[in-house]
């Protein structure tokens, strides 16, 4: 895949005619696709759609260091540029990783729409083909912008290739805006999509739409419209919760009915190095001969899997150091298991998802709470326990969830142990109001020899509720166009 440096919007004026080979997987060099030379025939806009979800693919094995390392889940091991000042919640407008997310995700914006753009231009197009490549596109267009608002607030709309003078003096929208366009996206995809039975694994489909609305409503506390995406997602597609969790996390297994949209990798020839990137710096026997360790655990969140929870083995590994001499004791040196599999050379071919059944089921739990239903939310909430512990033995019961405050408790905490490394736990705590109690402090290091843990106090500040905007995009602007969020 090619790496380019983006300056978004800026540089959308060049991916009109960006596109892809008809491998998922492996990308022709944009600068030798024009919309003159391409998207003539139903399978150049077949490419190109493939090109957005490619997009994705680039983006998504670096997820965790804004959805995750701010949060209690996760904190920073080897140094990578920007990362510490995510991880101690002191982030700033300089800060790589911020601006690489912005420019990734609109880089994906750009191929969305310049799909969308030429999508009439072909003539050749087999029945239903045209109407599925617009679905797509306007589905992974929902997605990235849904990444963006949750993480930034409102951003530019770019929803056509701007030309030098559009880009330069595009301002940030409300974030209502950008939540309505979503949902309008959203919409047209349910209507144009395939039904999840006919969709092509990897590709979005009617349920993966329907899903993805269910929860922008979710965050937009629409609990009605939640509930009413949410339960078509669950009754009306087929989708499973997989019995064993671990089946989720094993290669031979990941094309199960619990997934609703994956992003695709290839071991050997186009994959991710995720599994590395949290992997101990010896490598794991039989896995991968060295990682980078660039994350650990918390022991915030490993304290919280009580003995039954089937889900902490498949997610934490309660990896000991062995002592470096006699008198020293072993060391906790836990890693995070979800995607430790096995790599040839230095990726793997783990697909990564983008939304699955549990995640949904959670969710229908929180809209069925809010609008009144607390006897089928407390259903929803202890199908995902009974999967985890096998049993009833550990179901909530009415009395748990008496408060609202209380039923929130325990849905966050659900959330964070059944999708832990999933990406989802900082924006819960944000969408909640939750990150300014919950971040004060974090539990990190454990000591097993004296069965302590390493306690760091954080000081949040309610401007974190949004990142900064990236200050390479705001120099690329006109003066005074793009404006900063407040705080920073």
């Amino acid at each position: 895949m090619k790496k380019n440096k983006i300056y978004i919007p800026l540089l959308l004026l060049s991916l009109a005619g960006s596109s892809c080979t008809n491998s998922l997987l492996n990308m022709t060099p944009d600068s030798s696709l024009t919309t003159t030379n391409f998207y003539k025939t139903a399978n150049d806009m077949d490419q190109a759609v493939i090109g957005i979800y490619s997009s994705m693919q680039d983006r998504k094995p670096k997820d965790y260091i804004l959805m995750e390392m701010p949060g209690d889940n996760l904190y920073m091991g080897t140094a990578m540029p920007g990362v510490n000042d995510l991880d101690y919640l002191t982030v700033n407008a300089e800060n790589t990783a911020v601006a690489d997310f912005w420019e990734k995700s609109y880089y994906g914006i750009g191929r969305a729409n310049a799909v969308l753009e030429n999508i009439d231009r072909p003539i050749d197009y087999a029945a239903g083909k045209k109407e599925q490549f617009t679905g797509e596109a306007k589905f992974m267009r929902a997605l990235f912008y849904f990444d963006l608002v949750r993480l930034y607030g409102g951003v530019p709309l770019v929803t056509k290739t701007p030309s030098i003078s559009e880009a330069k003096n595009m301002p940030r929208e409300s974030a209502d805006r950008i939540y309505n366009m979503i949902i309008s996206d959203l919409k047209e995809a349910i209507d144009l999509l395939p039904a999840p039975a006919t969709a092509i694994r990897g590709r979005a489909s009617k349920g993966a739409a329907t899903g993805l609305l269910g929860k922008v409503y979710i965050y937009r506390k629409d609990w009605t419209n939640a509930k009413t995406y949410l339960e078509k997602t669950i009754r009306d597609f087929n989708y499973q919760l997989e019995p064993n969790f671990a089946t989720l996390w094993s290669l031979a297994t990941e094309d199960n009915k619990e997934i609703i949209l994956a992003i695709k990798y290839t071991d050997g020839s186009n994959g991710h190095s995720l599994g590395i990137d949290f992997a101990p710096i010896g490598g794991l026997a039989g896995i991968v001969g060295s990682g980078n360790q660039y994350a650990f655990p918390s022991w915030s969140l490993n304290k919280k899997y009580v003995t039954g929870d089937t889900r902490k083995a498949s997610t934490i590994s309660d990896y000991v150091v062995k002592a470096t001499s006699p008198n020293d004791p072993p060391a906790w040196g836990p890693y995070v298991k979800k995607y430790a599999t096995k790599f040839t050379g230095s990726t793997s071919g783990q697909d990564l998802p983008v939304l699955r059944l549990a995640d949904v089921v959670l969710l229908y739990a929180e809209a069925l709470y809010n609008t009144g239903d607390k006897g089928n939310a407390l259903l929803q909430l202890n199908a995902i326990r009974e999967r985890a512990f096998g049993d009833v033995s550990h179901d909530y019961t009415a009395a748990d969830i008496a408060s609202a405050d209380s039923f929130l408790d325990l849905l966050l905490q659900e959330r964070q142990l059944e999708l832990a490394y999933e990406n989802e736990r900082w924006t819960d705590l944000v969408r909640t109001g939750r990150f300014m109690t919950v971040m004060t402090s974090e539990e990190r290091d454990y000591n097993p020899a004296t069965s302590t843990a390493t306690k760091v106090t954080l000081s949040p500040k309610a401007t974190m509720a949004v990142f900064p905007i990236p200050q390479r995009q705001i120099d690329q602007y006109t003066p005074g166009v793009l404006k900063q969020n407040e705080g920073y």
